[in-house]
């Protein structure tokens, strides 16, 4: 155990990760360090090869750890395998060809048309600043497929109402413009002469809260949460299910990969891929419902 405690020593101090990677590492190379205890003379690191690892693999997954959680403590194993070879401790890397279980990508939550349809005309969100506020916030999820983040930073100098352009700031600061349409416009204009009307914003913010300061990402995901919870039953009711609404029916209606890679404002197009398993999942469902003899 004392290499595996110089090794958490030297990511604590030295790579200057969080204490929760540490408990983790350790929890992980304590597990590791316990399987070869039982199952050799020795913990030797230098006796140690790939079908040791290999068996404490099966035997994770023999145990019903799932395959995120098995390639987790896999990777804290790598890194502590890189450490010794860094040392000279060891010669040889024994995770060199070892592969993780693949790791089951769920499909993406989305509503279907109708439920926002509902969503959109049906639902009461109240009258006034807020009743107005809370409709835009489900309204620009949906019409533009933003983060929550990024709607937060939404600031009145990104919103171009003679261009009908949006201006989002994302991950890692990189900006994109979103176009919007009439129906849209119509309901921002709406939402700018209610929070006129409270006249008390102190921040820059285009969404506020009745005082006038910046919604927080908490208040932001009740509003979503309360809202969809009127029309679905579905457990996770998150601002990200809209988003994945948004890809979802704009591939739905056949617009092309590529422009909602960059509407969704993706660094990779196998990340918007998702979304054409989630659409096809769709068609087999209207198949199932439509066709007599499905």
């Amino acid at each position: 155990m004392k290499l595996i405690d110089s090794f958490l020593d030297y990511m604590r101090y030295e790579q200057n990760c969080s204490q929760l990677t540490i408990i983790a590492y350790k929890e992980d190379l304590s597990q590791f360090y316990q399987f070869v205890e039982d199952n050799c003379d020795e913990f030797d690191v230098t006796l140690i090869d790939s079908d040791i690892i290999r068996d404490w693999v099966m035997l994770l997954m023999s145990e019903k750890f799932t395959a995120t959680s098995v390639n987790r403590k896999l990777s804290a194993l790598r890194s502590f395998y890189k450490y010794l070879l860094r040392k000279s401790i060891v010669t040889a890397d024994p995770l060199r060809k070892i592969v993780g279980p693949k790791n089951k990508r769920p499909l993406p939550v989305f509503l279907r048309e109708k439920e926002m349809n509902e969503l959109m005309d049906d639902v009461d969100y109240g009258e006034g600043f807020i009743g107005v506020r809370d409709h835009l916030i489900i309204e620009m999820f949906y019409m533009t497929g933003m983060r929550r983040a990024e709607l937060i930073g939404l600031r009145d100098v990104d919103i171009d109402f003679s261009g009908q352009l949006i201006k989002v700031t994302g991950k890692r600061d990189k900006q994109r413009l979103i176009p919007f349409g009439k129906e849209l416009e119509d309901s921002m204009r709406k939402y700018l002469a209610e929070r006129k009307a409270i006249n008390n914003q102190i921040d820059q913010s285009f969404f506020v809260d009745v005082k006038g300061g910046p919604l927080s990402p908490g208040q932001v995901y009740r509003i979503v949460q309360t809202n969809l919870s009127k029309v679905v039953t579905q457990k996770k009711r998150s601002p990200h299910v809209l988003r994945h609404t948004f890809a979802t029916t704009m591939l739905n209606h056949d617009a092309q990969l590529g422009a909602v890679k960059e509407l969704l404002g993706h660094s990779s197009l196998a990340t918007t891929q998702i979304y054409t398993h989630t659409t096809f999942e769709e068609l087999k469902k209207t198949y199932k419902q439509a066709h007599p003899r499905a």
